[in-house]
């Protein structure tokens, strides 16, 4: 799964991103910024074999790609922008990585559209084209409305994407009745869960109530303590869902904490930011009935058959957003005749793709999410 392509095949693919086929007076000209070497180029080369995908499902010879090694570096990507530039490309896709985006502000006619998943930029010319906090709060606050859910706590680990969910909270309005943060090692996400679900109170309620029926003159106290001892607390929790803002083994860590805590699916909503569809969750008891926004799955899993299909590996997740973006640009540039190129995404636009709709405006692109639930070993289409 991990080899490379071999060297005639990766020419071979570079050869029919750059061949002219057709004369043509409007050519619509992308250069693509991608890390072919080094320690993720196994990630660009995705990338790359993926636009073959799109340039071939779009068949049109005005359609021409001009990828670059931009050697997974800033100084890398600058050099390779300013050659393509020198070109008289106006339009890039990529870098993948924000770190590789400096300088980039003064290439000032040309636009560079990045996977990250940031939500706004100082840089004009800077488009984040990834799955971003406000289009994942936007997908929750509708099923948390649709759901008559009316007190969301949010809880937000001290990790670089933090400002970022916070952004996302803030311009999405959805309504939370407290947001709490949270250290990400996992003996201190215990104690902060502990803290926050107010575990020892209620833990203290149960043995004062016990003892309080055992005290009593009540016939039916013997039963009574044999169903309190059932019972690892006793008490309200304040709260009818919770979001968690969290990924990977961390996310794991903090339900791990709450079912600890004795708060479960069966009390609340179970909520967490888009998970690409990791199948870890699948086999995990803990993570069922938990509920995530995401791109389509159906479009996802055709996508990776293709790809599969056509060269022997399965996609990364970037590899599926830049199918859609070669779709995107082609489709912004043909509707404005191939003008104004660096002001593409000034205007609203809605561009229906596989990964779902992306709403273009300002400079932003916004996507709108399916949402999905983890029941009995499966994703589930909620809506």
């Amino acid at each position: 799964m991990k080899k490379l392509l071999n060297l005639t095949t990766f020419v071979f693919i570079f050869f029919i991103f750059t061949i002219k086929l057709f004369a043509s007076e409007e050519k619509i000209k992308i250069g693509l910024l991608l890390p072919l070497t080094g320690q993720n180029q196994e990630i660009g080369k995705s990338v790359l074999r993926a636009v073959n995908l799109a340039i071939n499902k779009i068949d049109d010879p005005s359609l021409e790609v001009y990828p670059k090694n931009n050697y997974d570096n800033s100084e890398g990507n600058f050099r390779a922008a300013q050659i393509l530039y020198d070109e008289g490309i106006r339009i890039f896709i990529g870098p993948i990585f924000d770190k590789n985006t400096k300088d980039l502000e003064k290439f000032d006619d040309a636009i560079f559209i990045t996977f990250s998943n940031k939500i706004k930029s100082d840089r004009k010319n800077l488009i984040y084209a990834g799955v971003n906090a406000t289009s994942q709060m936007n997908t929750i606050k509708k099923f948390v409305e649709d759901n008559g859910i009316k007190k969301t706590i949010c809880l937000i680990p001290e990790a670089n994407f933090k400002d970022e969910i916070k952004k996302g909270i803030v311009d999405t309005k959805i309504n939370l009745k407290k947001i709490f943060y949270y250290d990400t090692e996992p003996t201190e996400i215990t104690k902060r869960i502990e803290k926050i679900t107010k575990y020892s109170i209620r833990k203290q309620n149960l043995l004062d109530e016990i003892k309080r029926v055992e005290d009593s003159d009540d016939p039916n106290k013997e039963e009574k303590i044999k169903n309190l001892e059932k019972r690892d607390t006793l008490g309200k929790l304040g709260f009818d869902s919770i979001i968690i803002s969290d990924f990977d083994e961390s996310l794991k860590s903090v339900i791990t904490s709450l079912i600890y805590t004795d708060v479960s699916t069966k009390r609340v909503y179970f909520i967490t930011l888009n998970q690409w569809f990791d199948d870890s969750l699948l086999k995990e008891e803990s993570s069922q009935n938990i509920y995530f926004p995401s791109i389509n799955k159906d479009n996802y899993d055709s996508f990776s058959k293709l790809f599969y299909k056509k060269f022997s590996k399965y996609p990364n997740q970037i590899s599926f957003l830049s199918y859609d973006l070669i779709g995107l640009v082609y489709h912004l540039a043909r509707k404005n005749n191939g003008e104004d190129m660096n002001k593409l995404f000034n205007q609203q636009n809605i561009f229906k793709g596989k990964t779902g709709t992306f709403q273009i405006k300002d400079n932003l692109i916004n996507h709108v999410l399916n949402f999905y639930k983890i029941e009995n070993g499966n994703f589930i289409k909620i809506f």
